[in-house]
């Protein structure tokens, strides 16, 4: 009975349920009644999924280094020219001879740079970086037998660029004013690594005695080296103690190397990075570049300009001109063959072409022809250096076939084209080669993401099938299971 109460005073509400929610029966007066719940409810969600999508569309790339299914090349921070800060090591005397490299490089709009000179003098002149003057460093000691003071000025380098609190810089770059960086290549070679880790990124010198004098596993400062923001901020902060204990030590580098191995870093090495503690002919050498980015040349005024007919100033800035153009393809070397006619082409793009006579096996030519000599003179200065060598004849005849950069440009639609002229030394016959008067390259332009970096492949090159005066070579990635070799 109980029960069939409940239900008599249920059902009349039941129907009016039923009569209110029926489509058959619409109110011929009133409009459906905006639900103010409802209205919240959907606002809430809005919000939401704006407050979602901002954060993936801002934030989102900044944490793709945590969340490796993030592509880091979606990320809107990747690093660019301005998070590089380089401060550059002068003195009032050398910066009058060497603003000219500096000038080489550096770009006021997009370059951010810094020259730390001993005492000042100069008017400011937009086309370089502005001009700091170095703190004083007497309060420090010195004790190397006739080295130089000045070596504490340029370490503290370090840290006087670090103490700026310049705003937005992921990378401290250290050169001397004779150094030549490439800017583009570096920032390549850096974006391989977190600049959020330590990390010390250089490499030592081009020579064994120099290692075993110095270290090597020491950043040669002339190269230039990159230390990441995090790691830069601690080394100024111990920076002064340290010095306090090396005074016995000759130069700069070797200070930082030492300071930055007390914090427990190691040098990461990257063969871009150029010492060039050599003397005389580069050509050798450029011409046997590693497969990394070239990142800096330095000591430029000890040795020989690397186009003939040109000063040193003029030969570099004709070297920039195949560097804007591509700059990640600049002394990349490969290498190619032409079977009908015995002949071996090498490569390297942006500098010079060396076309030999008969079949020249490729790790024949990774080796560096010694154009060169050593950076310390004297009698018994042994020639020992950290890479193969092979014999330079002396005989202009027995050397290859050489030609130099003419002219390069690009070709509007992701190609470049470059032109290079021979270099008569000499009175020389050569029956295969008589009419070849110039070679030129056209390649499409050079970019590699980070992976490519990591595990990079020498390029492979196709020779035109028929040419006298003119030779044509196309540089193209090698296929999948291709050699490098004369066919037999």
């Amino acid at each position: 009975m109980n029960h069939t109460r409940r239900k008599k005073r249920l059902d009349p509400s039941l129907s009016r349920t039923d009569s209110s929610l029926s489509p058959e029966m619409p109110s011929p007066t009133k409009s459906p009644a905006i639900n103010p719940v409802r209205v919240r409810y959907l606002l809430l969600l809005l919000s939401v999924f704006a407050v979602i999508y901002l954060f993936f569309f801002f934030y989102g790339p900044l944490r793709s280094a945590q969340f490796p299914s993030i592509p880091r090349s979606l990320s809107v921070y990747a690093t660019r020219r301005r998070h590089l800060l380089f401060s550059i090591a002068a003195s009032h005397d050398s910066w009058l001879r060497r603003s000219s490299y500096v000038r080489l490089w550096y770009s006021p709009k997009s370059t951010r740079a810094l020259v730390f000179l001993d005492r000042g003098g100069f008017e400011s002149d937009p086309s370089l970086p502005p001009v700091i003057v170095s703190e004083d460093v007497s309060r420090f000691p010195y004790t190397f037998p006739g080295g130089l003071r000045s070596a504490i000025r340029v370490a503290r380098v370090v840290k006087e660029a670090v103490d700026r609190g310049d705003l937005d810089v992921r990378w401290f770059v250290f050169g001397d004013d004779d150094t030549l960086f490439f800017v583009d290549n570096l920032l390549r070679v850096l974006s391989k690594y977190d600049y959020r880790k330590w990390y010390y990124v250089g490499s030592n010198s081009e020579s064994y005695d120099q290692n075993v004098r110095y270290s090597f596993d020491m950043a040669f400062g002339g190269g230039g080296f990159a230390i990441s923001a995090s790691l830069a901020r601690v080394l100024a902060k111990v920076l002064d103690s340290c010095l306090m204990r090396y005074s016995h030590m000759y130069g700069s580098d070797s200070r930082i190397f030492s300071c930055l191995a007390e914090l427990g870093v190691a040098l990461t090495h990257e063969p871009g990075f150029h010492q060039i503690d050599i003397r005389g002919n580069l050509f050798g050498l450029l011409c046997a570049h590693p497969l990394s980015p070239l990142v800096s040349l330095h000591h430029l005024d000890a040795v020989d300009p690397i186009f003939p007919k040109l000063n040193r100033s003029e030969a570099m800035d004709h070297l920039m001109e195949a560097v804007n153009v591509d700059s990640t393809r600049i002394l990349q070397q490969s290498v190619c063959y032409d079977q009908a006619n015995s002949l071996t082409v090498s490569v390297v793009w942006g500098y010079a072409i060396q076309v030999y006579e008969g079949n020249k096996l490729l790790p024949d030519l990774l080796s560096l022809q010694k154009t060169f000599t050593t950076w310390r003179r004297g009698s018994r200065v042994q020639s020992n250096y950290m890479f193969n060598t092979r014999d330079y004849p002396r005989d202009p005849c027995e050397r290859p076939l050489v030609f130099f950069l003419d002219g390069v440009g690009s070709d509007g639609s992701g190609g470049t084209w470059s032109n290079y002229t021979r270099h008569v030394v000499g009175n020389c016959r050569r029956a295969k080669v008589k009419l070849l008067e110039q070679i030129r390259i056209l390649s499409p332009k050079m970019e590699l993401d980070i992976e490519q970096m990591k595990s990079p492949r020498r390029h492979c090159c196709d020779i035109s099938p028929s040419y006298d005066a003119l030779m044509v070579i196309n540089v193209r990635e090698c296929m999948g299971d291709e050699i490098i070799a004369m066919k037999s």
